[in-house]
């Protein structure tokens, strides 16, 4: 990606370059006209992107409900540092953008979706066990172990941005600001084991009926914010290629930033 970055760079250079060098009754002026970026524009993307998750305290409320008037509360499970910390990961992306330009001499400023479909996400998984060091309120001594996990995919997210730019020649460096809405799959477990000795904190030890609870929401919108910069890059016509850094964060359940570079091309009409 970053060959064809710097190519599609030194191509507009060398467009920009040989626009400058006309004569001017071929211009058609004594000095260059700005480029004109007003009007509607519409292109396709593909990009990279990392994922960060953090994962921590995203199931603790599914552990409580699961233990309602469960003697091991006592044993203050829900509160047990399940080790269920941040993930990342890495996926490619493909989408479209389209938007509007207003222009004034050089200042640009225009309102703008951009989609990307991809895979971003993480998840984690967790284990502890733990022996009660006396007995609890049933007359028993307790072998607890919790196995947790929590897990996120977003496979599409569209932002919606407000851009402001400044147009140099062949060239619109903006920066942006907006909106974000994903699509999401989310799931979370805990698995909880318990066995109980009447003698001794050593044993021996009688298994109880293990409890399991599930959660999982499939294409669950969720939102939250972006921001970002690029250059617009002026081919020939109305062809012109992009290239862009977006990071967006998205304040769901389990809290996930997405940090993605991209390249693509659009058609202002």
């Amino acid at each position: 990606m970053r060959r064809f970055l710097l190519a599609a760079v030194m191509f507009a250079t060398m467009t920009c370059a040989q626009a400058a060098d006309m004569p001017d009754y071929l211009r058609g002026s004594f000095s260059p006209a700005p480029m004109n970026w007003r009007g509607f524009y519409l292109g396709a993307q593909g990009g990279y992107g990392s994922s960060d998750e953090n994962l921590s305290g995203s199931n603790a409320t599914l552990l409580n409900d699961l233990l309602d008037h469960n003697v091991i509360k006592e044993m203050d499970v829900v509160n047990w540092n399940l080790l269920l910390g941040k993930d990342s990961a890495r996926a490619p992306g493909y989408g479209a953008f389209a938007g509007y330009n207003w222009q004034w001499d050089d200042v640009v400023a225009g309102i703008e979706m951009s989609y990307l479909h991809g895979t971003f996400g993480g998840k984690s998984n967790a284990f502890k066990e733990l022996v009660s060091g006396s007995k609890l309120s049933d007359g028993s001594f307790h072998d607890v172990s919790v196995t947790s996990s929590s897990a996120i995919t977003i496979t599409d997210f569209a932002t919606f941005r407000g851009r402001a730019a400044y147009a140099y020649g062949c060239f619109l460096p903006y920066l942006f600001g907006g909106f974000a809405l994903g699509n999401a799959n989310i799931t979370r477990s805990v698995f909880v084991t318990d066995a109980v000795s009447t003698t001794s904190a050593l044993g021996p030890f009688v298994p109880l009926a293990p409890l399991f609870a599930e959660d999982a929401v499939h294409n669950h919108l969720v939102y939250g914010y972006t921001a970002g910069v690029g250059i617009d890059i002026n081919l020939v016509g109305g062809l012109f290629f992009r290239g862009e850094w977006e990071y967006v964060r998205f304040t769901a359940a389990i809290d996930t930033n997405i940090n993605t570079v991209r390249a693509g091309l659009g058609y202002k009409f």
